[in-house]
C-alpha cells in the first residue's frame, strides 16, 4: 500500500491564485522583464509614517519583547472597539475583539470556531480565492451561489432561500466585494440580515474594504442594519487595505463573547499573540484619523474610472463598473476562442497565461474566483501602469 505522505485535508487545498500570479510576475520582473502586475490586492502606497514610527518605538521597548495576551494588546482591542463604533456604528466591547495574524487568519479562526463536519456555508460567487478553502479546512462545505453583472454581482434573497438546507450553518457576506467591486445598498444588506435571523443562520461578514467605496455607494454593516443578528454575526476586518499595511499582518474578528473565547483558545495553540511591533503599529493606525485613507481612496477612485473606461473600449470585453474595493472584474467570454499570436485560449485561465507570456501583463483568471470567463485586475497600482497594462492587453486582443 502506498504511503499517504500529505494529509488529504491539506493535499486538497489549492494554492492561492492571487499570490501565485503575483509571485510569477515578480519573478519575471527580477529577470529583467517589464511586467505590469494587476494580480495582488495590495495598495501601492507606503504605510503612513506615523504608523511606522510607532512600530519603531515599540521595537525598542522591552515590554514588547515578551509574550503578550493571545487575543491582543488590551489597548489595541479597546481601540478597535472604539474605531468600529466610529466607522460603522457598531458598538462592541473590547472583550468581543480577537486580534489575529491578518484578515485571513481572522477568517480561518471564525470558520474553525463555528463549523462542524458537514455544515454548509452559503458562498456568493465570484468569491475571494481563500474563502472556500478555509471552509473546507474547517470541514465545512461551501455552497456556491453564482452571480453576474446582471444583478450587480449581488446575491438575491430568492437565491439564498433556494440554497438553504437543514445543513446550512452560515452565510458568508462580503461588501465591498473582492473580486467584483460590488457594494450592496443598505436596504439589501438589511433584507439579507433579517432573512438570516429568520433562518437562524450565522453570518460571517468581511468588512476589510469598508472605507473604499465610490460615487453614491456606501458601506453598510449588517449587524448595525439588523441588531438582532449580533449574537450570530462575526465581523472580519484589519489594517491591510485601509492603511496600506498588507505586510504587517494584523486583522481581527468581532463576535459574541463565546466565539471570541473559543477562537482565542484555538489561536493560543496555533500562533499565540500577534507580533507586538505590528500590534503597536495597528494601534497607531486605528486610533488615528482617516486622512491618509481618504487620500488613497481618492487615488483609487481616479484609477477605477480609468481602468473601467479602458477595459470597456476593448472589443469583446465587458466590465461592470466597480463601486468599492480596488478591483475591476471584466468578462472576456467573447474573446475566448479567438486566435491571439498563435494561441487560441478557450478559458480565462488559458487567456491569462497568453497575456502574461505575450505582453507581460499579469491578471488573475476568473476560475480562481468561481467565475470562468472573467478575470480580476487590481487597480491598486500607479496610473501610468494601469494605462500601459490595459493598452498592452488591448493591442493583443485587437
Amino acid at each position: 500500500m502506498s504511503e499517504q505522505r500529505i494529509s488529504r485535508r491539506v493535499a486538497g487545498i489549492a494554492e492561492s491564485a492571487t499570490l501565485a500570479v503575483d509571485a510569477k510576475a515578480k519573478a519575471l520582473k527580477a529577470a529583467g522583464e517589464k511586467v505590469i502586475g494587476f494580480g495582488a490586492g495590495e495598495p501601492d502606497f507606503s504605510t503612513p509614517q506615523h504608523i511606522v514610527e510607532a512600530a519603531a518605538a515599540a521595537a525598542s521597548n522591552p515590554v514588547f519583547h515578551k509574550y503578550t495576551p493571545t487575543p491582543g494588546l488590551p489597548e489595541l482591542r479597546a481601540a478597535i472597539a472604539t474605531k468600529t463604533e466610529r466607522d460603522s456604528g457598531y458598538k462592541v466591547g473590547a472583550d468581543q475583539v480577537l486580534v489575529s495574524n491578518g484578515g485571513k487568519h481572522a477568517l480561518y479562526n471564525a470558520f474553525m470556531s463555528i463549523l462542524d463536519p458537514g455544515d454548509e456555508v452559503l458562498v456568493p460567487a465570484p468569491y475571494w480565492v481563500s474563502y472556500p478553502e478555509m471552509i473546507v479546512l474547517a470541514q465545512g462545505e461551501p455552497v456556491v451561489l453564482p452571480t453576474t453583472e446582471a444583478t450587480g454581482f449581488r446575491v438575491t434573497l430568492d437565491q439564498l432561500e433556494a440554497a438553504v438546507t437543514d445543513k446550512t450553518k452560515a452565510l458568508l457576506f462580503v461588501s465591498p466585494s473582492n473580486p467584483t467591486g460590488s457594494v450592496y445598498p443598505p436596504e439589501e444588506v438589511e433584507a439579507i440580515g433579517r432573512w438570516a435571523v429568520e433562518r437562524g443562520l450565522w453570518v460571517v461578514t468581511d468588512e476589510i474594504y469598508e472605507h473604499l467605496t465610490y460615487g453614491d455607494a456606501r458601506h453598510s454593516s449588517m449587524p448595525v442594519a439588523v441588531p438582532e443578528l449580533a449574537d450570530r454575526c462575526i465581523v472580519i476586518n484589519g489594517v491591510a487595505k485601509t492603511y496600506a499595511m498588507t505586510g504587517w499582518r494584523v486583522g481581527w474578528l468581532i463576535g459574541p463573547k463565546d466565539v471570541i473565547v473559543a477562537a482565542t483558545n484555538m489561536q493560543s495553540h496555533a500562533t499565540s499573540n500577534v507580533s507586538n511591533v505590528a500590534q503597536a503599529a495597528a494601534l497607531a493606525a486605528v486610533a488615528g484619523d482617516l486622512a491618509a485613507a481618504e487620500m488613497m481612496r481618492e487615488a483609487f477612485d481616479r484609477r477605477r474610472q480609468t481602468i473601467y473606461k479602458l477595459l470597456n473600449e476593448i472589443p469583446g470585453v465587458v466590465c461592470y463598473e466597480p463601486e468599492g474595493a480596488f478591483y475591476a472584474f471584466p468578462s472576456f467570454v467573447d474573446v475566448l476562442g479567438r486566435e491571439l499570436r498563435g494561441h487560441t485560449p478557450q478559458s480565462s485561465l488559458e487567456l491569462a497565461d497568453v497575456i502574461l507570456e505575450e505582453v507581460k501583463v499579469a491578471i488573475v483568471p476568473g476560475e480562481a474566483f468561481g467565475a470562468p470567463g472573467y478575470a480580476r485586475l487590481s487597480y491598486a497600482l500607479g496610473d501610468d501602469d494601469i494605462v500601459e497594462g490595459v493598452t498592452r492587453i488591448a493591442d493583443l486582443l485587437a
